[in-house]
């Protein structure tokens, strides 16, 4: 095949993967190998795995990117992406260093991965990790009252289903998310693989979808509001919406921006040309990535 600028596709057919360890180990190269996680912006402090809660052998754990200055800062709680599979805060440091070097505290939430822990453990995690924050943020210099949650792909799926939960919680009020080439009803999500340059695409669905929801989910687990959230848009806080024009979760972003614009929800959009699926990671490759960067900042901030 043709090589292109994509380093997720790239490195993908580079070597496809065999099981679910060789799928994370391909996609943290690729982060790593990028220098994504080189020269980070300053901010004021870095925790790395803060202890959220224990249940048996697992631990719910928290990185915290803290802004320079004097607080209360407005709060980001962020999900990675990875497909539900893979992916960590380490994998999504970068991003997260970006959105505290403009002030906000961050906190980068290390959820339960399937195979390991299937649906609904993440999902669950994720809402505790809300919890959580909104108790403890102030210890950090954080605001409550200022809370956004945002996320990429498997996470931004995860964003706005922890959203729609709490809108009838009166002690978590979320003001806004970020909603980045996330899925938004899983009967899209066979599209997902279409504009992807990869050997094994149907594979990488099959590992995604089946480790999280099981290897054949039916449609009531596809059409739970916890899994395909698109059916409580009604439910969702002011949202801006991103994508690349080459990724195949456009449609599925498009759709809930039309559904939120039917529900009267205050909307933004953008839909990035020539962009792949996970470009946020590569900024020295897509200059489109700072571009998409600092419009969500100006979406929180206004």
């Amino acid at each position: 095949m043709t090589e292109n600028m994509d380093p997720l596709a790239n490195a993908f057919n580079e070597r496809s993967p065999k099981d679910i360890n060789d799928f994370r180990n391909i996609l943290d190269e690729a982060v790593e190998s990028s220098g994504a996680n080189e020269n980070l912006p300053e901010i004021g402090d870095f925790l790395t795995g803060v202890l959220i809660s224990t249940k048996d052998d697992h631990s719910l754990t928290t990185d915290i990117h803290i802004p320079k200055g004097e607080g209360p800062f407005p709060i980001l709680v962020y999900f990675h992406g990875g497909g539900w599979i893979s992916g960590s805060p380490k994998s999504h440091r970068r991003i997260c260093h970006r959105f505290a070097e403009a002030g906000f505290l961050v906190f980068n939430v290390d959820y339960a991965l399937a195979p390991e822990n299937p649906f609904p453990q993440g999902f669950d995690e994720c809402c505790e990790s809300l919890r959580w924050v909104v108790a403890n943020a102030l210890e950090y210099g954080g605001d409550s009252n200022r809370l956004a949650v945002g996320g990429d792909s498997a996470g931004g799926n995860l964003t706005a289903a922890c959203a729609a939960v709490f809108a009838e919680d009166d002690r978590i009020d979320i003001k806004k998310i970020l909603l980045i080439y996330g899925v938004f009803d899983f009967s899209t999500m066979g599209e997902a693989t279409d504009n992807l340059e990869m050997d094994s695409p149907d594979l990488l669905m099959e590992m995604m979808v089946g480790s999280y929801l099981g290897a054949d989910p039916d449609e009531g687990i596809l059409s739970d509001p916890r899994v395909s959230p698109i059916y409580v848009a009604h439910k969702l806080p002011p949202a801006h919406i991103l994508c690349g024009t080459l990724d195949g979760l456009i449609t599925g972003s498009r759709l809930l921006a039309e559904k939120l614009r039917s529900e009267g929800i205050e909307n933004e959009e953008f839909y990035y040309e020539n962009m792949p699926h996970g470009f946020l990671h590569f900024e020295e490759i897509y200059p489109e990535s700072r571009q998409a960067i600092d419009r969500m900042i100006n979406f929180l901030n206004s």
